[in-house]
């Protein structure tokens, strides 16, 4: 592709009210982007999903979209504004949707062509489900898969973090233009990202976060991956808009089971009732996504924690965080929210909730006994208590 159809494929992609499947017919119609630009405006008509692109057509937007776009490019070594006519492009999106004629990139492209499970799940995730969440991200990064989420709170960036924590790579795809990193407070993690795979936005810079920005960023997730693992979700939630859509392209979705009492559990309660499969370990998705694990094999860097990883009552893998993430996070935790929080709605002994928060097991007993007098938790046989209110 020379410059001057490159520059009229950027102007196009970031035309207001152009989309992917516009995108397509006008340039599959035309023959080319400068082509599509240089048309009568009137010839266009046909073949757009809103005429109130025509308003834009060649206009002061698109042009110093595309100009800002291309000075981004040249302003950062690891980025890249990544065209659907590349033969770099990820073949995925190509695969059950309208694949993004324009992805700005930053990091390493080619992670976006690897093996790759979506991880996802509620924003306000308990403290449990967010362990779980690093634990499989460590262990498919270190598998050879990459782990694509959305970067933000909760269970996204929990997976972000186990993956890093591995060998491999992550995807992070945003809702936002890339010069934004929402959340703010996630500005060092997806530096980490970018190192360590990428992050990817199809919006134009500058773009904020407004909510009809995320469904839209769901179905690249899943699109970029083979199959959808839910940590913990509410019934109403983005992390089920990612797994229908990841349904409806094809792709295996899977749930992690979690307590009856636990409002976050019942949207993968309800994947599960309608097919999706419960997942506890590596080996439920090896089963589930034989293609996965074969193409992983090619990426493997050794075994994975998760493989045959001892499990607790509730089925799930056991692991605690490192002691440093624990001596980082364990005060404010402790003091912004609270025992209960920490309990989540599984069993759980109180040796492990003072291994977990960093704090002598002698305040965690005389807590939990306060707790357990205010009808909060119940005692179980084995030393273990459980939360019994929400």
């Amino acid at each position: 592709m020379d410059t001057r159809e490159r520059e009229s494929w950027i102007e196009l992609a970031l035309t207001p009210y152009i989309g992917a499947e516009s995108f397509l017919r006008l340039w599959q119609h035309f023959g080319s982007a400068a082509a599509v630009l240089a048309a009568d405006p009137q010839a266009l008509k046909p073949h757009l999903h809103f005429q109130a692109a025509l308003k834009h057509w060649r206009g002061d937007a698109a042009r110093q979209a595309a100009e800002a776009a291309l000075n981004w490019e040249t302003s950062h070594a690891d980025g890249r504004l990544l065209l659907l006519a590349d033969a770099d492009y990820p073949v995925m999106l190509a695969e059950g949707m309208a694949p993004p004629p324009l992805l700005f990139v930053r990091g390493d492209v080619a992670s976006l062509s690897r093996p790759a499970l979506a991880i996802v799940g509620s924003r306000h995730a308990t403290p449990q489900a967010l362990r779980i969440a690093r634990d499989f991200g460590q262990a498919l990064s270190d598998a050879g898969v990459v782990v694509v989420s959305g970067m933000a709170d909760g269970i996204d960036t929990a997976a972000h973090e186990g993956a890093l924590r591995g060998r491999g790579a992550t995807v992070a795809v945003w809702g936002t233009g890339i010069d934004r990193v929402y959340p703010a407070k996630n500005k060092a993690l997806a530096q980490q990202i970018t190192g360590q795979g990428c992050v990817v936005s199809e919006f134009p810079l500058d773009t904020r976060p407004v909510a009809g920005n995320f469904p839209r960023r769901n179905r690249i997730i899943a699109a970029l991956s083979q199959a959808t693992l839910v940590v913990e979700a509410a019934p109403e939630s983005g992390s089920l808009i990612t797994a229908r859509l990841a349904a409806e392209m094809g792709r295996e979705v899977l749930a992690v089971p979690g307590s009856i009492d636990n409002p976050h559990s019942k949207g993968c309660h309800a994947l599960i009732k309608q097919g999706a499969k419960l997942t506890e370990n590596l080996d439920d998705i090896w089963q589930e996504c034989p293609g996965l694990m074969a193409a992983s094999l090619q990426h493997s860097f050794g075994r994975s924690p998760l493989q045959n990883a001892p499990l607790q009552p509730s089925g799930l893998p056991e692991s605690l965080p490192s002691a440093a993430a624990t001596q980082e996070n364990a005060g404010n935790i402790a003091s912004q929210h609270g025992m209960l929080a920490q309990m989540g709605f599984d069993p759980v002994h109180p040796d492990a909730l003072a291994q977990t928060l960093g704090i002598a097991a002698a305040d965690v007993y005389a807590e939990l006994t306060e707790l357990e007098l205010a009808g909060s938790i119940a005692a179980l046989p084995g030393g273990r208590y459980q939360r019994v209110q929400s």
